[in-house]
Formats: C-alpha cells, sequence, structure tokens
C-alpha cells in the first residue's frame, strides 16, 4: 500500500476549510483526477454517508464509491474508498491562530496489474504532484 502525507497552512477558520471538505461535491473542484461525484446519500451524523465517483489516474478512468467511516466536527473526517482505486483518505483539521493546519494523508493501492509495474513509480511521483495541487486548490479557494 502506497501513502502520500501532506499538509499546508490555509488562512481560513477551521470552521471554514471543515464544512468545504465534508462536502462530498466539493471533491471535483480540488482534487485533480476528480471527474464526477454522484449517488451522494447523506446521512445526518455524517457516519456512513457515501458517494459515487469517476476517477482519471495516468489516463485511465476508474469508477469506484466512498463511505465516510469517521466524522468528528472541525477536527478529522476519515473516508474508505473502493472500487478501481482502493484507498483511506484521513482530514485532519488544527486550528493555527485564525487559521487551519490542514492534513491530508492518503493510504492506498495501486492497480498494479491495470497500470503495470512499469507505470507504478510513475503514478506514485503523479499522485504526491497531485496531492500539492490539491492543497493549493483548497488553500486558494478558502483564502479568496
Amino acid at each position: 500500500m502506497a501513502v502520500v502525507e501532506k499538509s499546508t497552512e490555509i488562512n481560513a477558520p477551521v470552521e471554514k476549510v471543515f464544512s468545504y471538505l465534508e462536502n462530498s461535491e466539493s471533491n471535483v473542484e480540488w482534487l485533480p483526477g476528480m471527474m464526477e461525484v454522484r449517488e451522494i446519500n447523506k446521512t445526518e451524523n455524517n457516519i456512513g454517508t457515501h458517494f459515487r465517483w469517476t476517477y482519471k489516474m495516468a489516463g485511465l478512468r476508474f469508477e469506484g464509491e466512498t463511505t465516510v467511516v469517521e466524522h468528528i466536527p472541525n477536527s478529522k473526517i476519515v473516508t474508505q474508498s473502493k472500487g478501481g482505486i482502493n484507498s483511506t483518505w484521513t482530514f485532519t483539521f488544527e486550528q493555527k491562530g485564525g487559521g487551519t493546519k490542514l492534513t491530508i494523508k492518503v493510504d492506498y493501492t495501486v492497480p498494479v496489474p491495470v497500470l503495470g509495474k512499469l507505470a507504478e513509480a510513475l503514478v506514485l511521483k503523479q499522485n504526491n504532484r497531485e496531492a500539492d495541487l490539491a492543497l493549493s486548490n483548497i488553500k486558494e479557494r478558502m483564502e479568496t
């Protein structure tokens, strides 16, 4: 299993950043490669909120679904995805002055049988770059 973990400080309140990221529909705005989020089934306490997605990695389309497995308001969100790419996403939010320190950690399995062993290293490198871009996108949206 591969791991990408990145942090950034955002000049926006924790509540604003948390609210943005707990909204599954926002994934297409900030997450490179996310093509579509659909069939969102939101639960009252958010645990078990579920949606389907289409994601593009290394030029290939993947279909899958994500479920929220942990939701601590203004502190932490954990989701598990399965389908073409199996992953666990952990978002942690820390108040830093009037802003937020956001950390995103993604544990995922590269679909090697689909991509091939040679492509695996390239995909890992690309995913690291995309994590930086994702944080940059979130930061830009929250600070404007």
